[in-house]
């Protein structure tokens, strides 16, 4: 069984730098932490390679970062790690990225199964797993709660589907996107890390894809585009009233009506 997870790192913080002409998130100088439902992807892939044996590799789009997420990945027992990094890749919208990641996988030569989590915390759009499978012309499950059985012929898995909920089997090459209640990511292995610290990560450009069609990458084969991106504004600071109940209650009044709320 050869199994591909997709991992994506996001913003580790509300206080991201936008670029103010193209609109994007300037990766590079914002903190990142791997995307937590990539994490339930990539513990169902472990699960699925202890019972069926085969190989997990994780696949990501972004810059040099990513390497400390994908050493992360080998840490909790991912076999591969390949990142697909290339300035030309750089402000894609759900399109353009499912189709950069599909080529991915076809260098890394397809794979029987492929894992996303449901969706990203900066996107929040849900559609990436499900395009990387339109591009590759397979059957694809999305908002997986549960693998209810696999062999090395097929998968059966239950979806929740807002009020409905749905059995599916699917033959392999497939892909599904978990949901957070599928399972409980392990943690970093020590042994592992000491095992993979010398374990390469492969790096793909544009270069090394089949498709140098430039116009299905980037922010150019983006057929979307946000009209203004900002930061959530900075709240308050918490605000300590002391006193008596009554001039507690005075100090909340002056303050609401300070603030204008009332």
């Amino acid at each position: 069984m050869k199994i591909i997870v997709c991992m994506k790192q996001v913003p580790a913080t509300s206080q991201v730098e936008i670029d103010p002409e193209t609109g994007a998130m300037k990766r590079l100088t914002s903190k990142t932490r791997t995307n937590p439902y990539d994490l339930f992807a990539l513990e169902t892939a472990l699960q699925l390679r202890e019972q069926l044996g085969g190989t997990v590799t994780v696949l990501t789009m972004g810059p040099d970062q990513a390497e400390e997420m994908m050493k992360d990945a080998y840490t909790m027992g991912a076999d591969d790690a390949i990142i697909l990094s290339d300035r030309k890749f750089a402000g894609a919208d759900v399109l353009a990225t499912s189709y950069t990641l599909a080529q991915g996988i076809r260098v890394a030569g397809g794979a029987d199964l492929i894992l996303c989590g449901r969706q990203t915390t900066d996107g929040d759009t849900a559609q990436v797993g499900p395009a990387i499978a339109e591009h590759l012309g397979i059957p694809h499950c999305a908002w997986v709660s549960e693998i209810v059985s696999a062999t090395d012929e097929a998968i059966q898995v239950r979806q929740e589907l807002g009020a409905v909920t749905q059995l599916s089997q699917m033959g392999y090459p497939c892909l599904i996107t978990v949901d957070k209640d599928m399972c409980v990511p392990r943690l970093p292995s020590y042994r592992l890390k000491k095992q993979t610290q010398g374990r390469p990560v492969r790096y793909l450009s544009f270069a090394d894809l089949p498709d140098q069609n430039l116009s299905r990458y980037g922010l150019v084969g983006s057929p979307t585009s946000v009209a203004r991106m900002f930061p959530p504004p900075v709240g308050d600071k918490q605000v300590y009233l002391e006193g008596s109940p009554q001039e507690k209650a005075q100090q909340l009044f002056d303050l609401l009506v300070s603030k204008k709320v009332i």
